[in-house]
């Protein structure tokens, strides 16, 4: 039984923190820690109604790796995970570098200053972790993490070449709220906010903001728009399958979510550079993110369902091939079972499995490494298991 320090304490560490306790043979203790201990109480309360174990809680400064050096050699863990903020994930390898301990994240990292991210940042990390014989697995969670694992099983026993993916994100769920966020607003909306970007002939193009969308028939949730944005599971994708000549992201949005989007930006409120406020400087998205519903608040009347998957095209014994493979989560049924929306569960779920993993010794190689890097067939198998079971169908529409 190994000894897990997870770092942050919102609604996906939330369902991450409750995966790992049911699982005491892999996960025997478990620390959670963030920069407000209160919330990692509140869902140490939430384990220990539960499920009957107690988990320690800790205060971290995630932004220091020496503080958290300080924090993984009181507890040595065998495993970090990083479910804090993208800002924070170099800090946080920095620290697992620092007292060699395994890092897992669910989404790369950006700068603060800048609405840009790539990975980059993280792989010139590759050779210091080879070095130290210590492993990093990035993007554990959803969308990145089981759809590149969605494209390696599809390159392992589905086709000979893969020439085109095209990841569809769709959450078909109401909260009732006039606009909020499904995960932390700030990254939200840098995200949503930024250019699109695709592979395609060997070279990334742009697009405008949410200017290129298509409607597309989701199983059980049925046909919603959805617009092509940039995702950073598309930058090492476009690396790792074999004969990738096009891949690109898309994502729905309801119409009032897109009105309230346009109206906070043309008046200043998506700008991430700081504004004088009575004689200080503020940054507006952060705080429009102080106003807006915390994400963890929305599940108790979440009602709908989420369709996430990989539609890819390619070739298997010289005919053409047309996968879809895919999950469908329903909001009520996450509440009912960690008191948490789907948005978090299809993040937090995999993040767990991830970790269980590398635990193991399933997932086991020195470096820096993406989720299709590795075997995929385990995580698969986890997924059926623990909560996120997936279809694979043959898919006749293709999207032009």
């Amino acid at each position: 039984m190994d000894t897990v320090l997870i770092i942050g304490a919102g609604g996906v560490s939330n369902v991450t923190t409750q995966k790992c306790a049911s699982l005491p043979d892999v996960f025997g203790r478990i620390v959670l820690a963030s920069r407000t201990k209160k919330k990692c109480d509140a869902i140490a309360a939430r384990v220990k109604k539960r499920y009957g174990r107690t988990i320690t809680t800790a205060a971290v400064d995630a932004d220091t790796p020496t503080a958290v050096a300080a924090l993984i050699r009181k507890y040595k863990p065998s495993l970090v995970i990083n479910i804090a903020l993208p800002y924070q994930d170099l800090s946080i390898m920095e620290a697992c570098l620092k007292t060699g301990v395994d890092y897992l994240d669910t989404a790369n990292y950006e700068p603060k200053d800048k609405a840009k991210f790539e990975y980059k940042w993280q792989w010139a990390y590759r050779s210091k972790f080879k070095q130290k014989k210590i492993m990093a697995l990035l993007g554990s969670g959803f969308d990145p993490g089981v759809s590149n694992v969605y494209c390696a099983y599809a390159q392992k026993h589905y086709f000979d070449e893969i020439h085109s993916v095209d990841i569809v994100d769709c959450n078909a769920g109401s909260h009732g709220k006039a606009f909020a966020t499904n995960f932390n607003p700030e990254i939200n909306i840098r995200e949503v906010t930024a250019k699109g970007r695709y592979f395609e002939g060997g070279e990334w193009k742009l697009t405008d903001p949410l200017s290129v969308s298509r409607d597309f028939d989701f199983p059980e949730v049925g046909v919603k728009k959805m617009f092509l944005m940039y995702h950073e599971e598309l930058e090492s994708l476009a690396k790792n399958i074999k004969g990738l000549k096009r891949i690109r992201f898309w994502m729905t949005f309801g119409e009032q979510y897109l009105t309230h989007l346009r109206v906070l930006e043309n008046v200043g409120m998506t700008r991430i550079d700081p504004v004088m406020y009575q004689g200080r400087e503020i940054v507006p998205l952060q705080f429009l993110k102080a106003v807006l519903p915390d994400p963890g608040s929305l599940a108790e009347n979440y009602t709908g369902k989420t369709c996430i998957g990989c539609v890819i095209e390619g070739v298997k014994n010289g005919q053409a091939l047309r996968k879809f493979i895919y999950n469908v989560c329903d909001h009520a049924e996450c509440y009912r079972e960690v008191e948490a929306q789907a948005i978090s569960y299809t993040t937090g779920v995999p993040a767990m499995i991830g970790a269980k993993l590398m635990l193991q010794g399933v997932w086991k190689k020195a470096g820096v490494l993406n989720m299709e890097e590795l075997d995929p067939d385990p995580m698969m198998d986890d997924l059926n298991k623990y909560g996120l079971r997936w279809k694979t169908v043959d898919w006749a529409a293709a999207i032009e």
